[in-house]
């Protein structure tokens, strides 16, 4: 007995006749009047008295339509039950992650998310490297994107991407042009020695924080005096410097879509001599498994991350695994020049 012959036959009692039930159902009335016999053949008992009238049920019909109807109820509310269950995983993930890198990427990590998985709920701790390694280690944050930090305590830390550090602010007097080197192939910005760049007025975070220490470090190298004109910890202020002019800053590669959008004399070149570098891990808690959800964030993180470098979006080379194509796996892994 299926419900499909439980509908027709529901169909013919109402209508009573089978012309009239047959036109209602858009059925052809012979194939109705077979699956009314049918179904009296399986539940051995007539449920019509057959007239010039019409169709009349028997105590056995009307008996049947009680049920019948019971029954139809009951499988649309399965049915209903059975589509209003979670699609997917369901859950809360907090992920915690530079600032700079966070405009370049969560944006399209959270849309993607929410058109595959709608009840999965982000929340974003973007700020300084130095709290996002803190927001993990305290266990605020389920996913974590560390910088220049192979292993930390208590986390499970994987390789990433590495981007270079780039040189940028507003030549107004003209004098860094002239210092610029061409470029590599198939990159957008001029290259410039460390050392020229350290000559130009700097405007510059504390030792504290991962950009100023590198270039601390790569100035200790090349036994070069940092010409620094201004000094702040906010980042938000550093930025209002070099954009008003004030001097030239180090940015990673993540910052040159805001950055290099400005009218010249904007300059954004790439440091070498030695090239200053930036490496990210992706971090989770060593004792503690994914969740599903949390899982998706991750592959929904790295996969964004491999688009963006293979696009060119992200001047970066991708150094965690990939199940990408070979061909976009080849320009995901391809180093920035």
């Amino acid at each position: 007995m299926e419900l499909r012959t439980l509908r027709y036959f529901i169909a013919v009692l109402e209508a009573g006749s089978l012309s009239r039930a047959a036109s209602t159902l858009y059925v052809a009335q012979p194939a109705l009047t077979a699956q009314i016999r049918k179904l009296e053949d399986d539940l051995g008992a007539q449920l019509f008295e057959r007239s010039h009238a019409g169709m009349t049920p028997t105590p056995a019909g009307l008996q049947l339509y009680q049920d019948a109807r019971r029954l139809l109820s009951d499988a649309a509310a399965v049915r209903e039950r059975v589509r209003s269950l979670p699609q997917g995983p369901e859950g809360s993930v907090t992920v915690a992650l530079p600032f700079l890198l966070a405009s370049l990427l969560m944006g399209p990590v959270l849309t993607a998310l929410k058109a595959s998985h709608p009840r999965i709920r982000v929340f974003v701790l973007d700020d300084l490297s130095l709290l996002v390694r803190k927001a993990m280690v305290d266990r605020r944050a389920d996913v974590g994107i560390l910088v220049d930090t192979a292993q930390v305590d208590g986390l499970r830390s994987r390789p990433f991407a590495r981007e270079a550090m780039y040189f940028c602010g507003h030549d107004t007097a003209g004098t860094v042009a002239p210092l610029l080197q061409r470029g590599a192939p198939r990159t957008r910005h001029p290259r410039i020695a460390f050392a020229d760049a350290a000559a130009q007025p700097l405007v510059l975070q504390s030792r504290r924080f991962s950009i100023r220490q590198r270039v601390e470090e790569a100035a200790a190298s090349q036994d070069v005096v940092l010409n620094i004109a201004h000094e702040h910890d906010s980042a938000r202020v550093i930025r209002s410097l070099y954009a008003s002019g004030a001097g030239f800053t180090f940015t990673p590669a993540c910052a040159l879509p805001d950055a290099g959008r400005r009218a010249a004399p904007w300059l954004v070149a790439r440091v070498v001599e030695p090239e200053l570098q930036r490496s990210y891990s992706l971090a989770t808690a060593a004792d503690r498994p994914l969740d599903a959800a949390a899982t998706v964030v991750v592959q929904a993180l790295e996969h964004q991350a491999r688009a963006l470098i293979a696009n060119g979006r992200w001047e970066a080379e991708w150094l965690g695994e990939t199940d990408a194509p070979p061909a976009t796996r080849a320009r995901a892994r391809r180093p920035a020049r």
